[in-house]
């Protein structure tokens, strides 16, 4: 399992969105079944990005043919999909292709993403505490090999700073490059441990292990990835995919917080916009049996999602429509008045 320590807690990113600067190549250190090597003996670590084929940390590779050949296939899946997405994502849409696109994307991975299976029990905070801090997940929303971190983070109920990492993107994956070294998707970082990691394979096992309190991924979850893990990224046309040209070039001051389940077919399309937009968020799962519902109904009064909270502006809106509009308004490089 290629993991990466950081030389310390402070080491990884603060809960502002700028990063973190100083990174020292001394302090990257990689583990083989749970023992500490040599960076020397680096290990080979895919992931899915659609600017390149395979992916390498290192020279030795023990990874899967078919590992390669759906990343090979992303790489020029995502390009086509590009022609069939719609063009500007913040133009008026036809609101029953979106759903039914969604709905059609949640029947392909069901029953995964839906549903916490923690039984009431969360391993993390529902509040903003920072003990635990939140574990920080650079992705973008298109990614099948992203949507399986994401749909075994619903499963363990936990909550997460996402940082979107859009084609074109102008800062996260800058980050990404700088704090890991490659520019591969899903990139985890875990600030409780210190440890960082590529692989998406690798991230659900590493989850499960640290907060999993002896509970294994959903039966398919891992294996299906490869089989209908591309459904959403298709039926959606790419949405998610790449950085909106007239997105605002600096972040907000404050991350947006986001109430929503990996599989909801309306919380989807809120996160592929926040994609699109490059905007960090705090993201609550929850799914069906999640202990941070309690919290949810608390401030909404319903347990439906999306939610947002913007507190850069005081706004919370749970209706996906309006929270498209609004995004897209206030997040322009030119934003007009919502």
């Amino acid at each position: 399992m290629p993991l990466i320590s950081l030389a310390s807690s402070q080491s990884v990113l603060s809960s502002s969105t700028n990063p973190a600067h100083n990174f020292s190549s001394l302090s990257h250190r990689f583990s083989r079944n749970g023992n500490w090597v040599s960076g020397r003996n680096r290990l080979h670590a895919k992931s899915a990005d659609p600017d390149g084929g395979t992916s390498q940390v290192g020279d030795a590779s023990s990874e899967s043919k078919s590992g390669s050949a759906s990343t090979s296939f992303l790489s020029v899946l995502c390009p086509l999909l590009k022609l069939f997405s719609g063009g500007d994502p913040s133009r008026e849409r036809n609101d029953t292709l979106e759903v039914v696109t969604s709905s059609l994307s949640t029947l392909a991975r069901l029953p995964w993403g839906s549903r916490s299976l923690s039984e009431g029990s969360d391993t993390q905070e529902t509040s903003n505490s920072d003990s635990p801090t939140r574990l920080q997940l650079f992705e973008f929303e298109a990614c099948p090999f992203c949507r399986r971190v994401r749909e075994a983070i619903t499963e363990l109920d936990l909550s997460v700073e996402v940082f979107p990492c859009p084609k074109g993107s102008i800062r996260h994956r800058e980050m990404v490059r700088r704090l890991g070294g490659k520019e591969l998707f899903p990139f985890l970082i875990d600030p409780n441990t210190g440890v960082s990691m590529y692989e998406s394979g690798d991230i659900v096992n590493y989850l499960f292990q640290q907060y999993g309190k002896g509970r294994s991924p959903s039966t398919g979850l891992l294996e299906s990835t490869l089989i209908t893990g591309w459904m959403p990224t298709i039926f959606r046309a790419g949405r998610g995919m790449t950085l909106w040209e007239k997105a605002r070039p600096d972040p907000p001051s404050k991350k947006l917080e986001l109430f929503s389940y990996e599989n909801n077919p309306y919380a989807r399309i809120v996160r592929e916009a926040l994609c699109e937009l490059e905007l960090p968020y705090i993201l609550q799962n929850v799914g069906d049996g999640s202990s941070r519902t309690k919290l949810l109904v608390d401030i909404t009064g319903s347990k439906e999602v999306p939610y947002l909270i913007d507190p850069n502006t005081g706004t919370q809106i749970g209706d996906y429509k309006k929270i498209l509009s609004y995004l897209f308004q206030t997040y322009s490089a030119s934003p007009s008045p919502v």
